[in-house]
């Protein structure tokens, strides 16, 4: 369940981040609080088009009958990959986001169109709804009913919780500031990251399709057993196993060592254009 109140709990306060700031500076404006319907259309559109992709996602995955494991598979790499980008894209835009948007609001004000408006919200909201959708979609597919009902629980936790920290970071800094926000949350992404790929590569040796080569490769269940209640919740977060394979080893140090390569990379990059 950790997972999922970690998921739901950072996609929300992206969410909240955006739609907070559009309102604020419609707040602050006069000028700006004819768009307020526009905004807020654009939050329910957007939560109409998450819900439609978690409703396509579940219906694809029940018509490739002889091809669930494949496809489920497939959407755990998916959302790894998605967390990474979500992390980069963070470190470049984040800092400019604030800016970014009340310039393009000052323009709709000016010309008194909103449509650009609706759509950048329904685009926030649809966006961390459909990652949350992706990063989920796994876990909710192998769920029975005691345990969507748990998730369900996880999962509005979560939503309150994001609310109250949204309301911390509201405060200026005094209580929690956005930069650490930001850089604690980002570490805990990578981790997750770093466990959904190690679970899509578990998937694909429990398929046969790629060897274990030494199973298990240790046993440190003595000192964190992760079949226990504290255990399984670093596991789901860190990808930490007590018993791995060589192959599972090796792939999460290739994980790391792909996310080092690309963070040298945006460096480089951003060096350069500087």
């Amino acid at each position: 369940m950790g997972q999922v109140l970690f998921i739901v709990w950072r996609e929300s306060v992206e969410a909240l981040l955006v739609v907070g700031i559009l309102n604020a500076w419609m707040n602050q404006n006069p000028a700006g609080r004819a768009g307020k319907p526009w905004l807020w259309a654009g939050v329910a559109l957007g939560l109409v088009m998450a819900a439609g992709l978690a409703f396509a996602l579940f219906a694809a995955g029940s018509m490739m009958a002889g091809a669930q494991d494949y496809f489920q598979t497939a959407m755990v790499f998916i959302a790894a990959a998605l967390i990474v980008q979500m992390v980069l894209w963070m470190r470049e835009h984040g800092r400019t986001l604030k800016k970014e948007l009340e310039s393009g609001l000052s323009e709709k004000a000016a010309s008194d169109n909103w449509w650009g408006v609706t759509l950048l919200a329904a685009i926030a909201i649809a966006r961390e709804g459909s990652e949350t959708v992706v990063f989920l979609y796994g876990m909710l597919a192998e769920a029975s009913g005691a345990e969507l009902t748990q998730m369900s629980l996880a999962g509005l936790a979560g939503l309150a919780l994001a609310f109250a920290t949204f309301y911390l970071l509201q405060l200026g800094g005094k209580v929690l500031s956005w930069r650490l926000f930001f850089r604690v949350t980002e570490i805990m992404l990578l981790l997750l990251g770093a466990s959904l790929f190690l679970s899509g590569v578990e998937k694909l040796i429990s398929m046969d399709v790629l060897p274990a080569l030494i199973d298990p490769l240790w046993d440190s269940s003595a000192l964190l057993d992760d079949m226990s209640p504290f255990g399984g919740v670093v596991a789901s977060l860190t990808g930490y196993r007590a018993h791995p394979a060589l192959t599972s080893l090796i792939a999460y140090a290739g994980f790391w060592l792909a996310i080092y390569a690309l963070f040298q990379w945006r460096n480089l990059r951003q060096a350069a254009a500087a």
